[in-house]
């Protein structure tokens, strides 16, 4: 017999042991509803506040877009020059040229400030505190035995602060000089450190060179340091400067253009330079790149090893 034959039959009387069980069987089935009705839902967007974050969601995507009064290199295949050894007259149509900090902008182009931000210059190891410098468990201080630099320690959030204290003043006489970009080098001096820093501590340190630039009203790239082209984003990275992307196997430029609204690729070779120009064939229509071959030396056109060329 159903319940509805049996308790709501209008033949039948409804008695108090009736309305008893009634009463009964009305709870078990809110009960039984409960039990049945899944997880709390949210909002569709809202976080419960026991919830997991993505690990692959960016923890600063709000930077993704470089901050009002920042101006992107020149997104249109301009024509770079690189410049950081020696200033000079750049040739005729360049449209972004990249200088030592210690050098003045060109008049009328757009001006990227070179820094060497990780490492102290050959010549600069007195001017940094000797804590600031890597040491190794001997007290040795590690070099970039490349270019007979020091590795500065950003392994510690208070040398980090201290040494972007010093980088910072130099980021400010930039945009006072009237640059409009920064260039911080040796973002990969971890790779040199003998695993006395990490990928994390790179990151850490640029973060913070990025909010200095930003509050300047500068651009900040990458430099090279593919491998951490997907953490632009969250630190703050606005375009990338990529050596040597083409001469690398197999290349690299297209990751650059992937991870960067503004990539300037220079190269050092003939092969390297036709490859990254190749890569640029059909291309829509190479809109955010410029592309150089300089010399190693990065020398002047008076210089007897100048090299300059370009994909045209």
């Amino acid at each position: 017999m159903s319940l509805r034959s049996s308790f709501f039959s209008p033949r039948r009387p409804l008695t108090g042991a009736v309305l008893v069980s009634l009463i009964g069987i009305v709870a078990l089935f809110v009960v039984i509803g409960i039990s049945h009705a899944g997880p709390e839902r949210t909002a569709r967007g809202a976080k419960k506040a026991t919830e997991v974050p993505d690990a692959t969601a960016s923890p600063r995507a709000d930077r993704a877009a470089p901050p009002e009064g920042v101006k992107l290199p020149p997104a249109d295949g301009a024509n770079f020059d690189y410049q950081i050894n020696e200033p000079y007259d750049p040739p005729s149509g360049v449209e972004i040229v990249s200088r030592d900090r210690e050098a003045p902008p060109a008049p009328g182009l757009y001006n990227i400030c070179y820094i060497n931000a990780f490492q102290a210059q050959p010549d600069g190891r007195d001017d940094w505190d000797p804590d600031l410098l890597l040491r190794d468990a001997d007290g040795e201080v590690v070099m970039d035995e490349d270019w007979g630099e020091a590795l500065l320690d950003i392994g510690t959030a208070d040398k980090r602060r201290r040494i972007a204290d010093t980088v910072g003043d130099w980021i400010d006489g930039c945009a006072e000089a009237g640059y409009q970009g920064v260039e911080p080098d040796n973002y990969d001096s971890y790779t040199r450190s003998r695993d006395l820093l990490t990928e994390d501590d790179a990151m850490a340190f640029i973060a913070l060179l990025a909010d200095r630039a930003h509050a300047a009203h500068l651009a900040i790239g990458q430099k090279n340091t593919l491998e951490l082209a997907s953490h632009r984003e969250e630190l703050g990275l606005d375009f990338a400067v990529a050596e040597e992307c083409g001469e690398q196997r197999p290349p690299e430029c297209d990751d650059y253009t992937e991870a960067f609204p503004a990539v300037i690729m220079i190269e050092y070779t003939d092969s390297g330079l036709r490859t990254a120009c190749a890569g640029r064939e059909g291309a829509d229509p190479a809109a955010n790149v410029a592309i150089v071959r300089r010399d190693l030396d990065v020398s002047a056109p008076d210089g007897d090893g100048y090299v300059r060329e370009t994909c045209d």
